[in-house]
């Protein structure tokens, strides 16, 4: 039987909704960090894998020098985000 447990990011740190957190998003052909309020924890199905999946909402506070254009949520792998602080969204931690 499976083992059921929280998502967490690479250093072992459990996400729930509302955290801060660190991520890097593409632009172009450029890579940035960028951070972000964890909106939704889920897991998917990809390729026979489950993976942990996150939609976060970009806070606007990043790397580079070019503006992003939208501040939409999108969807990210759980896989290669940083916890930065937690429970920033008052009100949104179960």
């Amino acid at each position: 039987m499976g083992k059921r447990g929280v998502v967490t990011d690479y250093s072992g740190e459990e996400l729930y909704r509302g955290d801060l957190v660190a991520y890097s998003a593409r632009q172009g052909n450029r890579v940035r960090m960028a951070d972000a309020i964890v909106d939704k924890v889920t897991t998917r199905l990809v390729g026979g894998r489950l993976r942990a999946m996150l939609r976060v909402k970009p806070t606007g506070v990043e790397s580079g020098f070019t503006k992003r254009r939208s501040l939409r949520k999108e969807w990210i792998a759980a896989e290669h985000v940083r916890l930065v602080i937690p429970g920033v969204a008052v009100g949104d931690r179960n």
